[in-house]
């Protein structure tokens, strides 16, 4: 059976496959008579041999449960110890000890490195002591090494990679974890400036409907009075569009890609003309033709569209001059505008707060102020590392 599917087994099946091969190669090693340790001839029995070994195979399935199995396997040990030690069960009872490191809590872990050094020096004393010879007690110490110090340090080893595997599985976990907060907070902010997005293009649609709806209603012209109605139409179309499509955005879940919104520094002509059609007179200047990072292209069209508004409001028939350009990796928005009667006071107004909120967001700054006879928005947006 290969290796990957023995390890996709359940564990009881896992460890009733290793004692059943276990079981078998320690019966041919009894029956060939190679098992003997100590002397050439083993005075017990065969059978007896036999059910040591069958014993031992059967505390395999049990190995898991520490220490329990381990103090069976040591006592069915030195029932073999008794009868003259035997290569199958020493063996075996390496798997006992790694066993109980690497499963046992991490204090039974630790008595059993303990315990393996111990046994060691132990029985290196006791050679000494009882042998004629220092060299038969450093070969008895090696023959011992083997069985005891291998199994239980090759089974910390285990355990140790097993536990920083384990604190990195949950460090990952963690750090999953925290990005995912960190992306859910990034999406409820982005979805924030969305909603203020929709506010802003609503209520700049719906002031310049109302500026026009008002001067249709006075103009004699039918026909001029037809083109204001259709500009009318226009943005209640436009506010309609975008209107769905920011209340789709702020309904996705964000899983389907980053999501953008819909108004951007191409539809300033539009803008243009439905300014115009409220009245003013308006000229536009861009030297842009080279693509924006979405935040500064709607942030730009956004602050356009709030100086546009204001300026439909103070100063209806005036003129206004648009001009956009990009220098030196800063894109550059003004709008002058005629003022007719007393000038507005430099802080007043949420618009004015609105177009600094979102000058600031991108990094950028903008000012707002009188300017010879009229009144001057200049927005500086940096279009570097955003996109």
């Amino acid at each position: 059976m290969p290796f990957p599917r023995l390890r996709s087994l359940p564990v009881w099946q896992q460890d009733g496959l290793i004692a059943l091969v276990t079981w078998l190669a320690g019966l041919l090693v009894y029956t060939t008579g190679v098992h003997r340790l100590v002397t050439a001839y083993d005075h017990a029995p065969l059978g007896l041999r036999l059910v040591e070994l069958t014993a031992l195979c059967g505390l395999g399935l049990f190995r898991r449960r520490v220490p329990l199995a381990l103090v069976l396997a040591t006592a069915v040990l030195a029932v073999d110890i008794g009868l003259g030690p035997s290569l199958p069960v020493l063996v075996i009872y390496t798997d006992f000890l790694y066993a109980a490191t690497l499963y046992g809590s991490r204090r039974t872990s630790r008595v059993m490195i303990g315990l393996a050094a111990f046994s060691v020096a132990g029985v290196l004393a006791a050679v000494l002591v009882l042998a004629h010879q220092w060299r038969a007690a450093v070969l008895a110490a090696v023959g011992v090494l083997p069985f005891v110090i291998t199994p239980v340090w090759w089974a910390a080893n285990v355990r140790g990679q097993r536990d920083i595997a384990e604190t990195e599985r949950a460090n990952a976990e963690q750090l999953a974890k925290i990005a995912e907060l960190d992306r859910r907070a990034a999406v409820a902010a982005e979805r924030g400036r969305m909603a203020r997005d929709l506010h802003d293009v609503i209520a700049g649609h719906l002031s310049a409907i109302a500026i026009q709806s008002e001067a249709a209603l006075s103009l004699p012209d039918p026909d001029l009075a037809k083109a204001v109605l259709a500009s009318v139409r226009e943005n209640s179309v436009s506010a309609l569009a975008e209107m769905r499509a920011m209340i789709g955005l702020l309904k996705a879940d964000g899983d389907e890609g980053e999501p953008t919104a819909p108004a951007r520094l191409a539809d300033l002509a539009k803008l243009a003309e439905s300014a115009r059609a409220g009245g003013l007179e308006v000229h536009v200047e861009s030297t842009v033709d080279a693509e924006l990072p979405a935040a500064v292209d709607l942030t730009a069209y956004r602050i356009a569209q709030e100086a546009l508004t204001n300026a439909v409001k103070h100063a209806p028939g005036g003129r206004v001059d648009v001009a956009v350009h990009c220098l030196d990796g800063v894109l550059a928005v003004e709008v002058r505008n005629d003022v007719r009667g007393p000038l507005p006071a430099a802080g007043a107004g949420t618009g004015l707060l609105n177009m600094r909120e979102r000058a600031d967001a991108v990094g950028g700054e903008l000012t707002a102020g009188p300017s010879g006879d009229g009144w001057l928005v200049r927005a500086e947006l940096p279009v570097g590392g955003l996109r």
